[in-house]
């Protein structure tokens, strides 16, 4: 679920769309688009349809191997140290 919510945030970010466009764009809360980019939603085929449409792109392209790798953390980046 975690490859597929980075590969939604890649294709609404390629859009340059918020998470807030994106989710009025597909008729769904910001707080349940959140969930899916974060990995935290288990999505239906039927879902992951509407969320292809909604971005102009084949349900294959949300299931490949997202191009980022590296986990976001939620929250401020630590601080560095000078």
């Amino acid at each position: 679920m975690r490859n597929i919510g980075r590969r939604v945030a890649e294709h609404r970010r390629a859009h340059e769309w918020t998470q807030a466009a994106l989710a009025e764009r597909l008729g769904v809360t910001s707080e349940y688009l959140q969930r899916i980019e974060a990995g935290r939603e288990n999505l239906s085929i039927r879902s992951l349809v509407e969320i292809a449409n909604g971005l102009g792109d084949r349900i294959a392209a949300l299931l490949e191997e997202p191009v980022s790798r590296s986990v976001r953390r939620a929250g401020r980046p630590p601080k560095t140290r000078s």
